[in-house]
C-alpha cells in the first residue's frame, strides 16, 4: 500500500511540474497564429547562359531575405523555388517548396548547376504551373504571395501537355499571387513574354543584363565582428528531435563558418538575416529542430519533449533540470543577440550609405531589383 501511495504520489508532482512548464505555450501560439505571412518562390531558368546570374543569386540570397524582414519584421517569411530546364534535359523542374528553413532552401540553391539548354525555348510553361498550382501557398489570411519568373528564353508554346501561362495566372490571380518576370539579357521574343507574364500576373517587369548584372556585394567594417557573434550564438543551439534533424541542425551551426571563409560578406548577410528573425522567432539556425528556439517561441515544451529527442548530454535531466539549462542558453542567446544588433544596425547603415552612393545602377542589378521589388510589393 505504502509502495502504490509513494508511486502515486510521483507521478503526481512529475504531472504538476510538466504542466506548470506548459503553461507559456498557449499564448505564444495564439500569437504565431497572428503574425502575417510573406512567402516568396523564385521560378528560375538553370539552363547553361544563366551561370552568372545563378552564382549571383547564392550570393544575394540572405539580402534579399533580409529585405523582406526590414518590411515585415513580425512576420511568418517562406521561401521556395523552382528550378527549370526543359524536356530532354537532366530535369524540367526541381522543385523545392515553400518553407521557413531559408539555410535548407540556400543548401538546395548551391547545389544547383547552370547546365543543358541550347535549343531556346523553354519549359516556362511547366514551370510556372508547378509555382503556382504545386507549391503549398498560404490560403486566406494576411499573407502576401509573390513569385519571380527569372530567365532568358521564351517558352515552348508547342507542348500539348503544357498549361499555358494565360492559364495558370489567371489561377494566380485567383488565389492573389503576384507574378514578376525578371528577363536577363536583351532577347526580343522573350521580352514580349514576359511584358505579358507580368502584366497578366500582375507584377513588374525586370529587364536586367544577361549575367545578373553588377553583383552588389558591399564588406563592411562590422563584418568580422558578426560573424564572430553569430558563431556564438550558434553555440546555444540544442538540437533535438529524430536524430536526422538534430544531424541536420548540426549541420546549420557549421554553415555560417563555410560560407565565412568563402564569402564573408554573404556569411554577415545571413547572421544579419539571423539576428533580426531571432527578435520574433529566438532562432539562431532556421527551420525545426532546434529547443532553445522551439521553447522560448511556444512552439513546443519541454513536458512534451521525449529523451530519445535529445542529444546524449541531455538525457538523463529531469524536466527542471532541463528547464534550467534552456532558460541559460536563452538568456546567453538573448544577451548576445542584443550585442549583434547594435552591430547589424551600424552595418546597415553602412551599406545603406554605399548603395546610395551607387543608385544610378539600381535598375541593372538582380539583387537590387529583386530587393526593391519585394519592399513595394510586401510593405503594409
Amino acid at each position: 500500500m505504502k509502495s502504490r501511495i509513494t508511486s502515486q504520489f510521483k507521478s503526481g508532482v512529475r504531472a504538476f511540474a510538466l504542466a506548470v512548464l506548459a503553461l507559456p505555450v498557449t499564448a505564444a501560439l495564439s500569437q504565431a497564429a497572428a503574425r502575417p505571412t510573406v512567402e516568396v518562390a523564385f521560378v528560375l531558368d538553370t539552363t547553361g547562359s544563366m551561370g552568372g546570374l545563378l552564382e549571383g543569386a547564392k550570393r544575394k540570397i540572405w539580402s534579399i531575405a533580409t529585405s523582406v524582414v526590414d518590411t515585415n519584421p513580425d512576420a511568418d517569411i517562406r521561401i521556395g523555388l523552382v528550378a527549370y530546364r526543359d524536356v530532354g534535359d537532366e530535369y524540367v523542374t526541381r522543385t523545392f517548396d515553400l518553407t521557413t528553413d531559408i539555410q535548407d532552401i540556400y543548401a538546395n540553391l548551391l547545389e544547383l548547376k547552370a547546365r543543358g539548354g541550347g535549343d531556346w525555348p523553354e519549359s516556362v510553361n511547366e514551370a510556372l504551373d508547378v509555382a503556382v498550382n504545386k507549391l503549398q501557398w498560404t490560403r486566406g489570411g494576411d499573407a502576401r504571395r509573390i513569385v519571380f519568373l527569372v530567365g532568358d528564353a521564351p517558352p515552348h508554346m508547342d507542348y500539348a501537355q503544357d498549361t499555358k501561362y494565360q492559364k495558370t495566372l489567371a489561377v494566380a490571380k485567383q488565389r492573389d499571387i503576384v507574378v514578376n518576370a525578371v528577363l536577363a539579357g536583351s532577347a526580343r521574343d522573350t521580352e514580349r513574354v514576359w511584358q505579358d507574364i507580368a502584366q497578366l500576373g500582375d507584377g513588374r517587369f525586370i529587364p536586367i543584363p544577361q549575367d545578373g548584372g553588377e553583383l552588389v556585394v558591399i564588406e563592411t567594417p562590422y563584418d568580422d565582428d558578426i560573424i564572430i557573434l553569430q558563431k556564438e550564438i550558434n553555440g546555444t543551439v540544442i538540437p533535438y528531435g529524430p536524430q536526422k534533424l538534430q544531424k541536420r541542425v548540426e549541420e546549420k551551426t557549421r554553415q555560417l563558418s563555410q560560407v565565412a571563409a568563402a564569402a564573408p560578406s554573404s556569411a554577415s548577410d545571413m547572421a544579419s538575416y539571423l539576428n533580426k528573425r531571432a527578435k520574433v522567432s529566438s532562432e539562431a539556425v532556421t527551420g525545426d529542430g532546434d529547443l532553445v528556439s522551439a521553447v522560448a517561441s511556444g512552439r513546443t515544451t519541454v513536458a512534451s519533449v521525449r529523451d530519445d529527442e535529445l542529444p546524449d548530454t541531455l538525457r538523463k535531466l529531469t524536466p527542471e533540470q532541463l528547464k534550467a539549462e534552456i532558460d541559460k542558453q536563452t538568456q546567453t542567446r538573448r544577451s548576445l543577440n542584443e550585442k549583434l544588433a547594435a552591430l547589424v544596425q551600424k552595418r546597415d547603415a553602412f551599406v545603406a550609405d554605399k548603395k546610395r552612393s551607387t543608385a544610378p545602377t539600381r535598375t541593372s542589378s538582380f539583387d537590387r531589383a529583386v530587393e526593391d521589388t519585394l519592399r513595394a510589393q510586401t510593405k503594409r
